[in-house]
């Protein structure tokens, strides 16, 4: 499993957490922080996103990212939930 299938599989499970805890029927929304030093794109964040998201409650959830530019950031590493819309 590459580096960013598994940020995202952690992400992924957060997210599924939340509609569990919430009993909604689907995501219809994701935020996330993009840290500047990452090391991943916010357009390779989106795909990485929607071949996580494949079958799960999130499948067809928009994805919002806060890509950071501070690399002096204490999260400047990190991929940071932020916020999951969720439905019925």
């Amino acid at each position: 499993m590459t580096h960013e299938l598994t940020l995202l599989a952690d992400i992924m499970r957060k997210v599924e957490q939340v509609a569990s805890e919430e009993h909604a029927s689907a995501v219809s929304a994701v935020s996330v922080e993009l840290g500047a030093l990452a090391h991943i794109s916010p357009e390779h964040l989106r795909e990485h996103f929607a071949i996580a998201a494949r079958g799960t409650v999130a499948e067809c959830a928009r994805l919002d990212i806060d890509a950071r530019e501070d690399i002096t950031d204490p999260n400047a590493q990190e991929i940071i939930l932020r916020s999951v819309e969720v439905e019925g």
